[in-house]
């Protein structure tokens, strides 16, 4: 995995630094596998926009990814590693023995040819998934369930991964990526390893017009609207527009907006770094 920073033979190349893509094997996705993918543009089913800067952006499809890992005791061989636009990680193309084809998402160190399965006494390597009661502690472990059977939902993103600190009774202690301390059932299911493309976090996009590929419009700052439009707006010349907030009025720096009696405050030991 590495990253290539462009030579500025244009302005728009001058800070731009990409991904190298040389885990990528395979460039078109698996036709069984994947679907079409609706741009909504930021509007609601009644064409109101509800969300503000989003639009256009080049057509994907989306690949149906396999979160929950069911299929148990099953070995199967990593046929490909490919990119996937709906996210940062890379995804890995699964041929089982039975002849069904699924996609997981890639660990960091995935090589074709490279057997995997997952459930209930299964060997500690890379990539295989079983349960958290199963797993011994320290282990950097990533796609993490939060409800018995619900699929993975903590740790999925490139370079992403949790540690298992403890386990005590129906519960297990994990670390989260972002340093948040908490309890999850010790029937939940988890991968082994580091999620894939660790190095995503260094690109830069360099010119306006990538983000325009990724759907993403010009976003207007606060302080340059009018006071009709946004609490910071308005004022002479560059006026500093007080408290910054968010055009609804809440404080846009620190401010927590989780409930504060929300259910599960009853698992977390401790919250995430500020």
């Amino acid at each position: 995995m590495s990253i290539r920073k462009l030579k500025p033979i244009t302005s728009s190349q001058r800070f731009r630094i990409i991904n190298n893509f040389n885990e990528i094997t395979k460039f078109h996705p698996e036709k069984s596998l994947t679907k079409g993918k609706c741009k909504s543009g930021g509007r609601n089913n009644y064409g109101k926009m509800t969300m503000r800067y989003f639009g256009g952006g080049h057509k994907r499809k989306y690949r149906i990814i396999d979160f929950k890992r069911k299929k148990f005791g099953i070995y199967a061989i990593i046929k490909s590693i490919e990119y996937d636009p709906n996210r940062s990680c890379f995804i890995s193309l699964l041929h089982y023995k039975d002849g069904e084809k699924r996609y997981i998402v890639a660990m960091d160190g995935f090589k074709v040819g490279q057997k995997v399965i997952s459930g209930r006494n299964v060997p500690f390597d890379l990539g295989n998934s079983t349960y958290l009661n199963e797993i011994p502690l320290g282990t950097n472990i990533s796609c993490i369930e939060l409800k018995p059977g619900q699929g993975a939902k903590i740790a999925r993103s490139a370079g992403a991964y949790a540690q298992l600190f403890a386990k005590d009774g129906k519960y297990a202690t994990i670390k989260f990526p972002s340093g948040e301390i908490r309890m999850v059932m010790i029937n939940c299911m988890a991968t082994i390893g580091v999620v894939s493309n660790p190095d995503h976090q260094l690109e830069t996009y360099g010119k306006a017009g990538k983000s325009r590929h990724y759907g993403i419009r010009p976003r207007t700052r606060g302080v340059a609207m009018n006071p009709v439009d946004h609490p910071m707006g308005g004022g002479e010349g560059k006026a500093s527009g007080g408290i910054p907030r968010n055009r609804k009025g809440l404080p846009s720096k620190g401010f927590r907006t989780r409930a504060r009696k929300k259910y599960s405050d009853k698992y977390i030991l401790q919250r995430r770094k500020k």
